[in-house]
């Protein structure tokens, strides 16, 4: 008998947090999932005036260079050429 309370009460305890943690998330504390932006694509095509230095800014993605072997001068990318990308997620908190 005294075992079949403490499973009860701790099913009750694990739902009234999972409960207690949705309604934090659902009011604007922690992470917010919507928020979350991939800022480019994992394949990414070059576009007029784009460089690999403005690209990797644009994406966050430091290694580009090293991660397309293809490219032998990275000063020499045109409109049209396909990279590899890594994106890093951006997550935005809300306090």
């Amino acid at each position: 008998m005294v075992y079949k309370m403490s499973v009860y009460y701790r099913a009750t305890m694990c739902i009234t947090l999972m409960l207690l943690l949705l309604n934090l998330c659902e009011k604007g504390y922690g992470v917010n999932l919507r928020d979350m932006q991939v800022p480019c694509e994992e394949v990414y095509m070059v576009k007029e005036g784009e460089t690999l230095n403005s690209i990797s800014e644009k994406c966050g993605d430091p290694f580009i260079i090293e991660e397309n072997p293809h490219i032998n001068d990275p000063d020499d990318v045109f409109p049209g050429l396909i990279i590899k990308i890594t994106p890093f997620r951006l997550y935005s908190y809300k306090f």
